[in-house]
């Protein structure tokens, strides 16, 4: 399950949020995996790749809801704050709303 401040559901639910960047110990998803957004519904994760934060461009602010890289950084930081410096890696997920064709829940073929 993946879990969104308020705010960005919205974003989610119109296609301008397509990804998020997430702080872990350890990778927790891989692509091709079923997962849920509460409020949202069921989606299908589509790439997880863990990032460099400086290197995170543009493009993947706007995939992520942000007009450029230095604002998603910004609330990166507001999110994560000490964990930015605690070991933590950073992924890259990207996701698809909606159940994909010929999956059921939990990601088993039907």
């Amino acid at each position: 399950m993946l879990l969104f401040k308020k705010k960005f559901l919205e974003p989610i639910r119109a296609g301008r949020k397509t990804q998020t960047i997430r702080l872990w110990s350890h990778r927790r998803m891989r692509a091709g995996q079923q997962s849920y957004i509460p409020g949202i519904g069921p989606i299908e994760v589509t790439e997880v790749a863990e990032v460099r934060l400086e290197e995170l461009t543009d493009q993947d602010a706007l995939r992520d809801g942000f007009a450029d890289a230095a604002a998603l950084r910004q609330e990166l930081e507001l999110i994560y704050g000490d964990k930015l410096a605690a070991g933590y890696s950073a992924y890259r997920v990207r996701f698809r709303v909606g159940e994909p064709t010929g999956r059921a829940a939990g990601g088993r073929p039907r």
